[in-house]
């Protein structure tokens, strides 16, 4: 064995083997993208490293934001930003105290348009002049950015019983309010919204419940 074979043994056998972060993805809200992953060791003093390419691409983009970072996550909605794309995010772990890196651990393939979840809207109720109940709806605020032109929401009426009234009122998101039938006289009722986004047909789960007493 030469002096440089030699040295080589001695430099890997000293060498502590660092295994690469496990169960790498994508969350996504309201096309707000996050990659998180779990951390290889229960080591506090790992940092991490994240890169992201589009499909179809061969190279590989530092993020960042997101280099020598102690988190387990990483935003990438910046930089995913383009909804109808497709996605990889990959991370490796260093060490300080021991010198060593792990290799890639890659995601999943991901699409914002795709795969991102919808949020309930907000409702707020109000009684006009002439007593009507007045629904306003505001949508979260980071999809009314993005997807504000293609939102639109459905409105729920529940009596007090806890039946749904048989009626269901569509809202676009560039009125975001909804003035009701006059209803029953101190009749209390609960409201309930949720989001749809087209063209996809995406929606959201129901927002909780406001309740109001009729005028």
């Amino acid at each position: 064995m030469t002096p440089l074979q030699l040295a080589a043994t001695v430099l890997l056998g000293n060498l502590t083997v660092l295994a690469p972060p496990t169960q790498v993805r994508f969350n996504s809200t309201d096309f707000k993208n996050i990659v998180v992953w779990t951390p290889p060791t229960i080591q506090s003093s790992l940092q991490y490293y994240v890169q992201w390419k589009i499909y179809g691409e061969q190279e590989w983009l530092d993020v960042a934001s997101c280099q020598g970072i102690p988190e387990p996550q990483c935003d990438l909605s910046r930089v995913t930003s383009e909804a109808s794309e497709w996605y990889y995010a990959r991370v490796h772990a260093a060490s300080a105290a021991s010198g060593s890196r792990s290799a890639w651990a890659l995601s999943s393939r991901f699409s914002p348009r795709w795969e991102t979840k919808i949020s309930p809207p907000v409702l707020k109720l109000s009684i006009t002049k002439r007593n009507h109940v007045q629904v306003h709806v505001r949508p979260p605020r980071a999809l009314l950015r993005k997807m504000r032109a293609n939102l639109f929401f459905t409105v729920f009426v529940i009596n007090a019983g806890g039946e749904e009234v048989n009626t269901e009122y569509d809202v676009d998101s560039s009125s975001n309010r909804l003035t009701l039938p006059k209803l029953k006289h101190k009749a209390k009722f609960c409201i309930q919204a949720q989001t749809i986004l087209f063209p996809h047909s995406k929606s959201s789960a129901r927002s909780p419940e406001k309740c109001i007493t009729a005028p």
